[in-house]
């Protein structure tokens, strides 16, 4: 699909588009200059809404991008970057952002395997320390911003050395008691949406997605390997392979960190973001029932037979080599 912008094309009589970015399903990013601020490099995030929508659905959904676009604005976190502006042109809507220079994660991870090696640990670790703490900032709003697409693409680093947030395509608002339609379509990427993220269903999305998506982060970053989809193992718990089988340098107590906050359940999963990242650090010890066990899938949350069944299946078992033992004699 082509741009809908072209370059030197001017917005709101301030910005200049320069080029396309990057692309998405809702629509593009472009690099623009903010003529108001000479120098000043900014990022435009396009939103085109579906017009396929009914006509009080799609005006719904405009006015819940405005209101998350004011929401997100007010925000200041040196991991994230600044929302300075907000605004339409006819059927799209625009997000006014700092541009973030430097290479993305994934980037950086894909160099990584070029050269038949791994990130250094230390330097995920590094990363995923300034991570949760953006990711608690936006949790801790009243009400909450649940981000819903953490993934290596949207976190760039600087070179300073920052790590960035850099995409609310998914943003959510959680205002209590209120169900709302999903402004920007879409449920995020396959590899790091956890299992209540699909459907559309938002009732059920609390911070413990960010969570399962940035312990999945992590696992490529670390890896340079995809984890397996939450419905791969969803339907067969031994798709996922344990991250220190793939990386042999990784620590075990970062492997079951990171295991941890992929757990399918929410409810297995650290209760927020800087329990999580006290587990990676080992401030904190990982549950055991939260683990992955050696062959590769998750230990079960409860006892599938109960201690009378087992007994009697032992009793059973020790019955029928008894039996095979006097007819072979």
């Amino acid at each position: 699909m082509s741009p809908s912008l072209t370059n030197g094309e001017i917005l709101r009589q301030r910005y200049v588009v320069q080029e396309q970015v990057g692309r998405g399903g809702t629509g593009s990013i472009y690099l623009a200059e903010d003529t108001r601020l000479q120098g000043r490099l900014c990022a435009l995030k396009e939103v085109e809404h579906n017009q396929a929508l009914p006509e009080e659905v799609l005006a719904q959904a405009r006015e819940q991008f405005f209101r998350e676009a004011s929401v997100l604005a007010r925000l200041d976190h040196p991991n994230l970057p600044k929302v300075s502006d907000f605004f339409s042109v006819e059927s799209r809507d625009y997000l006014v952002m700092d541009f973030v220079p430097g290479k993305d994660l994934r980037q950086l991870m894909q160099e990584a395997r070029r050269n038949n090696t791994f990130l250094p640990e230390k330097d995920v670790l590094g990363w995923a320390v300034q991570i949760a703490d953006a990711l608690d900032y936006l949790h801790r709003q009243e009400p909450p911003i649940i981000h819903r697409d953490i993934k290596p693409s949207n976190l760039k680093l600087t070179p300073s050395g920052l790590v960035k947030l850099v995409d609310f395509g998914l943003v959510k608002i959680m205002a209590p008691g209120e169900v709302t339609i999903t402004v920007i379509q879409g449920q995020g990427t396959a590899l790091y949406t956890p299992l209540e993220q699909y459907g559309g269903d938002d009732t059920h999305t609390d911070s413990r997605a960010d969570i399962f998506s940035f312990g999945a982060t992590l696992y490529h970053l670390l890896t340079n390997e995809p984890p397996a989809e939450a419905r791969k193992r969803f339907l067969n718990s031994r798709s996922l392979t344990p991250p220190i089988d793939i990386n042999p340098r990784l620590s075990p107590s970062v492997e079951r960190a990171v295991l941890w906050a992929m757990s399918l359940h929410p409810d297995d999963r650290p209760a927020d973001v800087l329990t999580f990242r006290d587990a990676l650090l080992g401030k904190t010890e990982t549950p055991v029932q939260n683990q992955i066990d050696r062959f590769g899938f998750e230990t079960p949350q409860f006892d599938i037979f109960s201690q009378e069944q087992i007994a009697s299946y032992i009793a059973l078992g020790l019955f029928l080599v008894g039996l095979i033992a006097t007819v072979i004699r």
